[in-house]
């Protein structure tokens, strides 16, 4: 199968294969197809087991069992200082 690529794109992957991150123009194409198939599949995939979890934080919020980043951020300070003496 061929492929026409756009101008700009050719030239940024031959920008990329000239800085080494890539051995060719094909390797480079190859792996970032297969990189956006993967993220594709990810999206695709079952995420039923999460739903308890979806479910039990929301009910948290709802009980008002929350912090504000403002108050996370101090907590963390206040740890990191313990750590630290």
């Amino acid at each position: 199968m061929g492929i026409i690529l756009k101008p700009d794109q050719e030239a940024w992957l031959k920008s990329r294969v000239a800085k080494g991150d890539f051995a060719s123009i094909d390797e480079a194409a190859q792996q970032l197809i297969d990189e956006r198939i993967a993220e594709y599949e990810f999206d695709e995939d079952d995420m039923a087991w999460a739903k308890p979890f979806v479910d039990e934080a929301e009910a948290a919020i709802a009980r008002g069992e929350v912090v504000t980043l403002e108050e996370h951020k101090a907590h963390m300070a206040a740890l990191l200082a313990t750590l630290k003496s």
